[in-house]
């Protein structure tokens, strides 16, 4: 029986992994895709963005790091889809694993080589690295993950050029060649790349990767920076938007450089669809999600990821920044 191939999707913190997802499941290709995906922190928020598609299979991990505590998890979900495609139940022809954007790949890599069930019923086909053109510069220099995702890549796309200087584009092609030469280098503009950069690449060489890493099928080791933490501000109040930005905005002038990730789905007041909230250090943005749908629950989820964060006077702003806040103010 043939493998099933497995593309594992990585990239630092908000390189447009989601982005580029949702483009390759929404495109008419006329793959059965089986995603998983994994997020750092205790609430997900990547699965409300990505647009499912009958037919297609969306698995969410989270409240850890794919590469450890939840490794096992993996293993376990990769067992259970190929059961249930064994019994009819699900119908896919393979899988996309999105990493959170901490994760080190080369344990979730190696998990396709040690356990011999996984061995025995999926090829890994690829590393597919993204790699943020405006903040990449910095990444690499402050963080050994974002360094080990570009050298395990087996293609690299690079995103956001269209916002960072042609100049610091190409010296960064140049870094990225020098710290691995094997990859394919390519761009994916706002998740514009084709299917043919993230699926049936056949790419992943276990005997180059054992020339840069000779301990790759032995060292199951892998630790995280300390100082890195998120955390989730819920609220279940229509927020104004307005406010929303103007908050923000003032926030990444003073913490910008400690917000390495922040993203939110939104309830706000009178958008009758979700309010899609994304940012990387001082750049961020807004977008027009899903409908909620009739009786649906609706409830604001923002997650933040960073170095000592100002939890408190987040969690205090945001609170300000619900409908009823604002209309309570004083000539509102």
């Amino acid at each position: 029986m043939s493998l099933i191939p497995v593309t594992i999707l990585t990239g630092f913190l908000g390189s447009g992994k989601t982005t580029l997802l949702n483009r390759i499941l929404q495109e008419r290709h006329g793959h059965r895709i089986a995603v998983i995906e994994n997020e750092f922190g205790e609430a997900g928020i990547d699965n409300d963005l990505l647009v499912q598609e009958e037919g297609e299979q969306i698995v969410e991990m989270n409240n850890g790091c794919i590469c450890c505590t939840v490794r096992g998890d993996l293993i376990r979900i990769l067992g259970e889809l190929h059961a249930k495609k064994q019994s009819g139940l699900l119908n896919f022809d393979r899988v996309v694993i999105e990493t959170t954007g901490l994760a080190d790949p080369a344990p979730v890599a190696q998990t396709f080589f040690v356990d011999e069930g996984i061995s025995s019923q999926y090829l890994l086909d690829a590393v597919v690295t993204m790699v943020d053109a405006k903040h990449a510069a910095q990444q690499l220099d402050a963080h050994h993950e974002a360094q080990e995702q570009v050298g395990f890549a087996d293609r690299i796309l690079i995103t956001k050029t269209d916002v960072a200087e042609p100049e610091a584009v190409e010296a960064l092609r140049q870094r990225l060649v020098r710290i691995n030469p094997r990859a394919r280098i390519g761009e994916a503009r706002h998740g514009q790349a084709t299917v043919d950069d993230l699926l049936d690449i056949r790419g992943f060489n276990l005997n180059a990767i054992l020339e840069i890493e000779p301990d790759f099928l032995t060292n199951v080791e892998h630790e995280h920076d300390d100082d890195v933490t998120s955390f989730v501000f819920r609220e279940t109040r229509p927020l104004d938007l307005n406010r929303i930005e103007d908050f923000l905005g003032a926030i990444v002038q003073v913490y910008g450089p400690q917000l390495m990730r922040y993203k939110g789905v939104l309830h706000i007041q009178g958008v009758e669809r979700r309010v899609v909230f994304q940012g990387v250090h001082m750049l961020m943005g807004t977008d027009l999600g899903t409908p909620w749908k009739p009786g649906e629950s609706r409830e604001s989820r923002f997650v933040f990821i960073g170095r000592n964060l100002p939890k408190e006077i987040l969690i205090e702003g945001l609170a300000q920044c619900t409908a009823d806040a604002l209309a309570a103010q004083p000539g509102a």
